[in-house]
């Protein structure tokens, strides 16, 4: 398709006015083939970008190495341009956004000289789905290009659905790295000095500058999906959430499907895939990164994963520790920063062997394990299809999305917060969204292994003031005939005095999952029995919501010491009154934008521990 073939006035006008912005060489439209995806692998290829893997080990896969300045997400660079400063918040970077148009128009006038100017027409979401948002990405990057070709639904077929006056998202991306007549490119463009990541709210934009990696030029991923829909959703009543989705089937057939948020590193991918330990349950996975939830004719949260692929963290994923992984990434995948084998196959700490002699690591250099430096880069990862998941759910693609029992947080706490406990209401489990914290981890860049408190697993990808978010989830626990998923806090990550961790974890998971199971089937029977009626026995209630009771959870076949469980579901008062001093200082940045219900409810919990 030509330029002027495209019928949408607008979006034809917008591309014009990009490349006499740009100046490319040349425009191409993606259609979305398999044909354009190979063509467009094999030259990457050609370049140096790529490294084919080989076929007999990783069939139709691919290896890149970064630039090592462009290796994660660049907080620090991601900007949310509101009019008002306010409106961004005290947790977003902010410029006017007339200063930082200037400034783009700048930095992008001319700079994709000597390359080709690709425009991306993609879906969030099924196309045409009642719960799908379509966005056009124009790049000069053909590696994001074939990235977006696996993580959204993307192509001619979304320019159909888009009419002649359907809306879009605007999404510009340069690497920042114009090539003069005859100069030679190298394997990874980008421009590690000038970095930015722009949202524009108001007007539903985004401009990306200087970065080819992951987030910050994947467009459709964290800087759509979470920072623009997050602000879209807030205006018209629907939620936008950095969220795996997940079903769950116990022995006698019934299903319920399960939403968690955690920051990133923290095990979503894992939980998504999870392969229980307990005979007769199933976990099939819906999505493992975000997740769109709308309320339906019926009252309840329905959910859709608005991606069609999946982005890990490849360090530690094993066959051990998320199965269902690796069979995902066996084929038609792309590996970036992770090491190469003398083999042609891609190798990583944590995969569960030693790294081959003749191992390349991530920098191209000969892998040397007595260095004590890694053969993969910590956020090395993988991309692929969800389609090649072994326990994709059958409704991931259901247009109007799944019904959600239950909604999880969490994050890395080696101290204070138990292995799981449950929300005494839904202005309390707002609280425990609001107060999440975690341990950093390699996924952004900055320094690793603070705590940090992360609201809602949302601190890098809210699109707007997160007071104003917080407010959002409150009123929408107001809505009238709204029926509510139940909302837990879990903590896979508590340590022993010894720095071990308590729990087993991965497939242990499920013996979590299947106690909340059975809370959400007790509360739906308390919910049509007599009023007033709620049964207790699978819980204890504490200072900080209900705990499983004695035997409630299920530890069949599990070795764990008696004094392990219960450092597991201990509640020290001093520790949590430490907690909420903290999550005071931390509210204290919103100000007067802060919900009055949460200040209370930290009221109410601090009584609670008195």
């Amino acid at each position: 398709m030509r330029v002027q073939d495209i019928r949408h006035e607008a979006l034809r006008s917008w591309i014009e006015s990009a490349a006499a912005l740009c100046r490319p060489d040349g425009v191409q439209i993606c259609d979305g083939s398999r044909g354009e995806y190979e063509k467009l692998c094999e030259a990457l290829v050609d370049s140096g970008t790529f490294r084919a893997l080989n076929p007999s080990k990783k069939p139709g896969s691919y290896l890149a190495f970064s630039d090592p300045a462009d290796v994660a997400r660049v907080e620090d660079r991601t900007f949310i341009c509101s009019a008002a400063r306010e409106d961004a918040g005290p947790t977003n970077n902010w410029v006017d956004p007339a200063e930082m148009r200037s400034r783009l128009r700048e930095l992008f006038s001319g700079c994709m000289r000597g390359r080709t100017m690709y425009v991306v027409p993609f879906s969030m979401g099924p196309v045409g789905g009642p719960l799908s948002v379509i966005g056009v990405e124009i790049t000069d990057s053909p590696y994001v290009v074939v990235n977006m070709a696996i993580m959204t639904r993307m192509g001619s077929k979304v320019i159909e659905a888009l009419g002649e006056t359907g809306s879009f998202v605007p999404c510009m991306h340069s690497v920042g790295a114009p090539l003069e007549s005859g100069a030679a490119d190298v394997p990874w463009p980008c421009d590690p000095e000038r970095k930015y990541i722009v949202h524009f709210p108001e007007t539903r934009e985004i401009w990306s500058y200087g970065s080819g990696y992951g987030g910050n030029a994947l467009l459709g991923k964290k800087c759509f999906a979470l920072r623009i829909a997050s602000a879209i959703a807030r205006d018209e009543g629907w939620l936008a959430e950095h969220m795996l989705i997940l079903g769950i089937t116990s022995p006698a057939g019934e299903k319920r499907y399960v939403a968690a948020a955690f920051p990133s590193a923290c095990g979503k991918t894992n939980l998504a895939m999870l392969v229980p330990s307990i005979p007769g349950w199933t976990v099939e996975t819906v999505g493992d990164d975000i997740a769109w939830m709308r309320f339906g004719p019926d009252g309840r949260l329905y959910a859709i994963n608005p991606e069609a692929g999946f982005f890990g963290v490849a360090p530690g994923t094993s066959p051990a520790s998320n199965p269902n992984a690796m069979l995902s990434l066996a084929s038609n995948a792309i590996f970036t920063n992770c090491a190469l084998t003398p083999e042609g196959d891609v190798w990583w700490e944590g995969i569960g062997y030693p790294a081959p002699k003749g191992t390349v690591d991530w920098r191209g250099a000969l892998y040397d394990p007595e260095s004590g430096k890694p053969a993969a880069h910590p956020n090395a990862r993988f991309t692929c299809p969800a389609r090649q998941c072994p326990v994709i759910d059958p409704q991931w693609e259901s247009p109007g999305g799944v019904p959600i029992s239950a909604i999880l947080f969490g994050g890395r706490r080696p101290s204070t917060v138990p292995l799981v406990h449950e929300a005494r209401s839904w202005e309390h489990g707002v609280l425990m969204g609001a107060i999440v914290a975690s341990e950093t981890t390699a996924a952004a860049a900055g320094e690793l292994g603070r705590l940090r408190r992360d609201p809602f697993a949302m601190l890098p990808f809210c699109g707007y003031n997160m007071g104003d978010y917080f407010r959002h989830w409150l009123e929408l626990g107001r809505r009238e005939g709204a029926k509510l998923p139940r909302i837990y806090y879990v903590n896979w990550f508590r340590k022993a005095s010894d720095g071990s961790f308590l729990w087993p974890g991965y497939g242990e998971n499920a013996r979590v999952l299947k106690w909340i199971f059975g809370r959400c089937d007790e509360a739906d029977a308390a919910a049509s029995g007599p009023a007033g009626a709620r049964p207790s026995a699978s819980a204890v209630d504490t200072a900080i919501g209900a705990v499983p009771a004695p035997g409630a959870l299920d530890l069949s076949g599990l070795e764990l010491r008696e004094d392990a469980l219960r450092e597991l579901f201990r509640v020290d008062p001093a520790e949590w009154r430490a907690d909420i001093e903290d999550a005071r200082r931390y509210f204290d940045k919103f100000g007067a934008r802060l919900p009055e219900e949460l200040s209370r409810q930290l009221d109410d919990l601090a009584a609670r521990l008195a």
